[in-house]
């Protein structure tokens, strides 16, 4: 996988590049969303920054619902001049700071397709920190914890 770590500029549409990303993508989001499952969020550290990125993060979007990203909103003109010098603040702080990373839409839902959308991770970092630290995670475990549960009694049958 040490291709991925490759300068952008050195691959044209390569779909087994692309699946590749796809794939590590995916494997973070699963891997993410059953830590906050089975631990309280309020106790997750993702990052050694988590402190600096939460206070730059509120300081910068005091008022960003994030229970619910709306990804066109996210994603306009006025939003993108607000978030890219906030996300290159991180670049010599955060390894792979632009790395594109899976976001769930909607706080309270798991991955899916209609509720995932690609952000950079950054912006995952600064959203995810800010959910698990307002408790907005904290409804994950009540929600999921006991499909997971039935789901290993299941496969230690």
């Amino acid at each position: 996988m040490d291709v991925l770590c490759r300068p952008a500029e050195e691959f044209e549409n390569d779909q087994s590049i692309e699946a590749m990303w796809a794939m590590k993508a995916y494997e973070h989001a699963e891997i993410y969303f059953n830590l906050l499952c089975s631990v309280d969020p309020k106790l997750l550290q993702l990052t050694p920054e988590d402190d600096l990125i939460y206070k730059l993060f509120r300081e910068e979007f005091p008022s960003l619902d994030i229970k619910i990203i709306i990804e066109n909103e996210l994603k306009s003109t006025k939003e993108k001049a607000k978030w890219r010098p906030f996300c290159e603040r991180f670049k010599s702080v955060i390894e792979d700071y632009s790395y594109g990373t899976l976001l769930r839409s909607d706080s309270s839902k798991d991955y899916s397709e209609d509720n995932t959308i690609l952000v950079t991770r950054i912006q995952f970092y600064a959203i995810e920190i800010g959910r698990n630290r307002e408790g907005i995670n904290d409804i994950l475990r009540k929600k999921f914890m006991t499909s997971l549960v039935e789901v290993k009694d299941f496969e230690d049958r």
